[in-house]
């Protein structure tokens, strides 16, 4: 197998393990909403959103700089190197993984008060466990990428949510029948994310093993032999400068996520009391943060397979290829996200009456769903401008984002309550959007629609009415069948009518032209190509 086909099929591995991994994390948020109440569904909400952020700190950034350590030094043939990198960033890992999990489980107590929320107390402890593990499985991750070994990282991945999400349900449904509070009963749901971090642990040791003795069998030539070893400090200080920034830059969504969940109660609280703050901020962790969970996994898969083309295209200074893949990523992740927020968004009310206990909440899962095509835009950017060397760009636009949000959310909580909170992180993603948008322009010239926007926001306006309208009259139903039933029938209705009419509409407003579908992903052209047919009556001209 050719290295170019290597790396392709790494990087499918590696998508698909997180695409199976994401739809199992937000799987798993159904039951549980269903078991808790609405102190369980808030404490767990703060529990795994503060866990997330940790984790995010934790190992963010270090995984990948890991992994172009290894792979440059295996490339100059210096194993020795590689090693003795990989063993600093276990080291660091172990030391970092038992201080972050002292500090948060001493500390679960203030912050639940902070959040006025003290019940999450027992969830946060429980969790706090998993980062013992999880920065090392990280680095090993890391390793494994730098080896160009991806089955190992897809499996664990795959492998610690199934064992998650069956544990998690599992020790939740035994407390409730136990007769345990709904507040130790999250904490039995939180400690699944423990038990999933062993499976991950056990199945990266497993190939280490193997992996170890496949390089014992190969007496690999070591250039670096003999050489005095690298300092610690030497490791650590190039490590740190080039995944510092990266983490930095990742925290958009986990920040976002920790500061709603640390502020929804104390914004809100004087304005509706205790108990419907609870259930609010419930609705918004265990409903309203899964399901926008949804649209940008398939469009930011998609576009990450560009990414790499990107990178190397800037690398070489080839600024036409730059351009038409930077057009290309954009355009990709715009249109295969839209689809989805509009499905979601029309079908909120039908969609929340068919998963969740209640229909409570409609309004908010329908609005944050809506923001995140500018979280879509906003992770494509910041890819992009990591790709082309300007991480510290994409680290002060995310700062700027934050701050944004924090301003936003108590000046527009005070007059919208939780909408405000929610449309503060819409303006939060649109933000660092325009900021990275603004930072791309200055370096390379490219036109995302090439005035195409008018016949998009149409198809979006039009698609947006023909959901609404038929998840109304699919709920009509629901007067004379079960609820659920007629909800996923509404679901069904609006998901078949807007896909089927979204790219036609496209084809038909030439959204999407003839003469650029060789450059899409192959399975945008396979869907593409057969409607291509009904731009004859409008002519051949693209532009």
């Amino acid at each position: 197998m050719s290295k170019k086909e290597s790396f392709i099929k790494g990087t499918l591995i590696l998508a698909a393990a997180a695409l199976v991994a994401r739809l199992l994390g937000l799987v798993q948020r159904v039951p549980l909403e269903h078991i808790f109440g609405a102190v369980g569904n808030a404490s767990y909400t703060v529990a795994n959103n503060v866990y997330l952020m940790l984790l995010t700190v934790a190992t963010a950034g270090i995984p990948s700089t890991l992994s172009k350590m290894v792979s440059e030094r295996y490339a100059l043939k210096r194993p020795g190197e590689a090693n003795r990198v990989y063993k600093a960033a276990l080291i660091f890992s172990v030391f970092i993984g038992i201080v972050i999990t002292i500090l948060l489980y001493v500390l679960a107590p203030v912050y639940a008060n902070w959040t006025e929320q003290p019940e999450a107390t027992p969830a946060i402890r429980a969790i706090a466990p998993a980062l013992l593990l999880f920065p090392t499985i990280a680095m090993m991750r890391g390793y494994f990428q730098g080896r160009g070994k991806m089955t190992a990282n897809g499996i664990s991945q795959i492998m610690e949510q199934v064992l998650r999400v069956i544990t998690g349900i599992g020790l939740a449904f035994f407390l409730l029948h136990a007769s345990y509070s709904d507040e130790w009963v999250a904490a039995g749901a939180s400690f699944g994310g423990v038990l999933g971090s062993i499976s991950a642990f056990g199945i990266m040791l497993w190939y280490s093993i193997k992996l170890r003795r496949e390089d014992r069998k190969l007496q690999l030539e070591d250039l670096s032999a003999g050489d005095e070893q690298i300092p610690l400090m030497r490791i650590y200080r190039d490590i740190f400068k080039l995944s510092i920034p990266i983490v930095l830059s990742s925290l958009a969504v986990p920040a976002i996520n920790f500061i709603d969940s640390t502020l929804v109660k104390p914004l809100l609280i004087d304005q509706m009391g205790n108990l419907a703050a609870t259930h609010t901020l419930g609705i918004l962790g265990s409903r309203a943060q899964s399901i926008a969970g949804i649209p940008p996994i398939l469009s930011i898969a998609l576009s990450a397979s560009l990414l790499p083309v990107i990178a190397a295209a800037f690398a070489r200074g080839d600024r036409p290829h730059l351009e038409r893949q930077i057009t290309l990523a954009m355009r990709v992740s715009i249109l295969t996200g839209m689809p989805i927020v509009i499905i979601l968004c029309s079908a909120a009310y039908s969609l929340n009456g068919m998963l969740f206990s209640s229909l409570d909440g409609s309004g908010i899962i329908g609005l944050l769903t809506l923001g995140t095509i500018f979280q879509i835009t906003m992770s494509i950017t910041s890819s992009i401008l990591i790709g082309m060397g300007k991480v510290n760009l994409s680290m002060g636009h995310v700062f700027v984002g934050i701050l944004v949000k924090l301003i936003a959310s108590f000046a527009l909580a005070a007059v919208f309550g939780i909408y405000g909170i929610i449309g503060a992180t819409g303006i939060c993603f649109l933000i660092i959007t325009l900021l990275n948008l603004r930072s791309m322009k200055q370096m390379v010239s490219f036109n995302i629609m090439r005035g195409r926007w008018t016949g998009f926001l149409l198809t979006v306006v039009i698609l947006f009415g023909v959901g609404y309208g038929l998840n109304y009259v699919g709920d009509l139903t629901t007067s004379f069948m079960p609820p659920r039933i007629g909800f996923f029938l509404a679901c069904c209705l609006v998901g078949a009518a807007v896909l089927a009419l979204y790219p036609v509409m496209l084809v038909l407003l030439r959204v999407v032209r003839r003469d650029e579908l060789d450059s899409y992903p192959r399975v945008l052209q396979k869907v593409l190509r057969p409607l291509m047919r009904l731009q004859r009556s409008t002519g051949t001209s693209a532009n």
